[in-house]
């Protein structure tokens, strides 16, 4: 991907304020949705590893943040190929939307109650936004990541994302659109560890 047209500075600082502004206002919206600003439990913590617990999904980074790293990789070639012509920052700015937006539609209720449904995060109560804000920032870097690295070192690097976290907590980017899109009882008994 080295033929992206760079940003001028003007352009770069408008991009980076839009940036700015979209997370801003998913942290808003999270707000007005009831959503946590920070774990409950009262703490702000670095790295939180336990996935089965409540603080998981409330702290600045979690197993999950890979997946958020992966969506960075996936919105950059994917933003390469719809708007190729654009520069890296506006790209970025198209990702960062999308980012925000599913941080908003992963906390409505209905996809919470979902995922207690039909995956093994049974107690699963929602983003804090202090994660959902750092879940946007973990896929701005793999964007960045991305624009930057050889696409092979990129899809080996996901590759092995994916199967270091499956292989460490069962779950991952790809079973979690699996079981969020399409539920199988057998990877719901396996990720339980029956």
């Amino acid at each position: 991907m080295s033929d992206i047209p760079a940003a001028t500075g003007p352009s770069r600082l408008r991009a980076l304020a839009g940036g700015l502004l979209v997370v801003a206002a998913t942290a808003a919206v999270l707000y007005a949705m009831g959503r946590n600003p920070i774990c409950p439990c009262g703490t702000v913590k670095l790295w939180w590893g336990a996935v089965d617990s409540p603080e998981n999904s409330q702290h600045l980074s979690d197993w999950y943040s890979a997946s958020h790293l992966i969506h960075g990789f996936l919105f950059c070639g994917a933003t390469w190929l719809l708007f190729r012509r654009w520069s890296t920052a506006q790209r970025l700015l198209v990702a960062l939307i999308v980012e925000g937006a599913w941080e908003i539609l992963e906390n409505t209720d209905a996809v919470i109650q979902h995922y207690r449904e039909t995956t093994i995060s049974l107690d699963y109560a929602g983003d804090s936004i202090l994660n959902s804000v750092s879940d946007i920032g973990f896929m701005a870097l793999g964007f960045v990541l991305a624009s930057r690295l050889p696409l092979w070192l990129t899809v080996a690097i996901a590759v092995f994302l994916e199967l270091f976290v499956g292989a460490a907590i069962r779950d991952n980017l790809t079973l979690n659109v699996l079981m969020l899109l399409a539920p199988v009882e057998a990877v719901k008994e396996w990720q339980a560890g029956r």
